[in-house]
């Protein structure tokens, strides 16, 4: 047992993890965090995913850390025969690969789980079992397909969102099950299949603007077309053309925005008393605010706005964050050691237990750096070192 798992609540579980690129390694990931043992299973000369150019060239070290990197060529018999010695003894499986392949190779969840009752099996997949089922998904796929792109971009420009959400999101998901499954299993002794999937992910995203329009038969629009429920709830260019999101959802609020950037006239003009009167008139107030918001300065703005308890935000690009004054108070970002022997800083999971944030444990694996010591157990014959 690593004793830097000691007190985590996943200590004495073990995962092993077939899986590449964001969503089954995010799944891993948080159970690595939470303390759980994740073996994560390469093929010879290791996982793609690290080697990937361009936007995912962070995807490694992103969802990756406190697991080990176990070498197995699973297209041999050999490799196969010690990849299912190795899965008898883990708690759980996790896998993201193409439909059919896990079966194909004899990996899939009912093989496995006749042979060993109490394994916790989880997919990560496109879709959940239906007329989908057999696509291939990747995030901005769904996205399109569930609405996503439609309600982010302006009317007649879908934009997917920046980010892997639903790779993200999915792995969560994932996550969750298992936590779940291990409860179950404690009272029946048995593992069960888990499915988490990318299109049902994204659905649930888009749960919201279905239930808008079942409840008024109107088609939600993008949110850059939106009608705001409140008067000011925007983006607004100010000195040196730099960007403050300003929200004032309350009469209390408006009055309060209006004494900071000292327009009385528009706090006493008996049009604007209402946020319903404001929402009727505003385009133009939103440009009589955006003729003075442009002259101010952002920090002193800033300052301001936070004296007077009123909602804002700065326009932050993702570089910036490494250097974000609450992530570092409050233990957000943590260094970790990465397989070259360098460091970078990497975002923990968002949330205290007891006061604690589950943290990095280990360096970041190199390839196959953990075989020996993992497969070390297994019968002789079926090892391939």
């Amino acid at each position: 047992m690593d004793n830097t798992t000691k007190g985590l609540p996943l200590e004495g579980v073990r995962v092993v993890e077939f899986t590449h690129m964001v969503m089954g390694p995010t799944c891993g990931m948080i159970l690595a965090d939470l303390g759980a043992e994740v073996i994560k299973v390469e093929p010879p000369g290791g996982d793609k995913t690290r080697h990937l150019p361009g936007l995912g060239i962070g995807f490694f070290r992103s969802f990756n850390r406190n697991k080990k990197s176990v070498v197995i060529d699973i297209q041999t018999a050999d490799g196969l025969a010690t990849a299912k010695e190795l899965i008898g003894q883990c708690d759980v499986l996790l896998e993201n690969f193409r439909p059919g392949l896990m079966d194909k190779l004899g990996l899939g969840s009912q093989a496995l789980r006749e042979q060993f009752p109490h394994l916790i099996y989880v997919s990560h997949k496109g879709f959940l079992p239906g007329p989908y089922e057999n696509r291939l998904a990747l995030d901005e796929v769904v996205q399109n397909m569930a609405g996503l792109t439609y309600m982010t971009g302006p009317e007649g420009r879908p934009l997917r969102a920046g980010s892997s959400v639903n790779d993200i999101m999915g792995g969560m998901f994932g996550a969750i099950g298992v936590l779940a499954a291990l409860r179950e299993r404690e009272r029946t002794g048995q593992g069960q299949e888990i499915q988490s999937a990318l299109f049902e992910n994204c659905v649930l995203l888009a749960s919201q603007h279905m239930q808008q329009f079942q409840m008024t038969g109107e088609v939600p629009p993008p949110f850059p077309s939106r009608i705001s429920a409140w008067s000011v709830y925007d983006t607004f260019t100010v000195a040196n053309g730099e960007q403050l999101f300003i929200g004032a959802v309350s009469d209390k609020q408006f009055l309060a925005l209006c004494e900071v950037i000292n327009r009385p006239d528009l706090a006493t003009d008996p049009q604007l008393a209402t946020n319903a009167q404001r929402v009727a008139v505003r385009p133009e107030l939103l440009r009589k605010l955006a003729d003075t918001l442009q002259h101010l300065d952002l920090e002193a703005l800033c300052a301001q706005l936070q004296t007077a308890g009123l909602p804002y935000a700065k326009v932050v690009r993702p570089d910036q964050l490494v250097q974000d004054e609450h992530l570092i108070a409050s233990g957000g970002l943590a260094s970790m050691g990465t397989e070259d022997g360098g460091e970078t800083q990497v975002v923990l999971l968002p949330l205290l237990m007891g006061g604690r944030r589950p943290g990095v444990r280990h360096p970041l694996p190199a390839v196959g750096e953990h075989t020996e010591e993992v497969l070390g157990s297994l019968p002789v014959a079926t090892v391939i070192r």
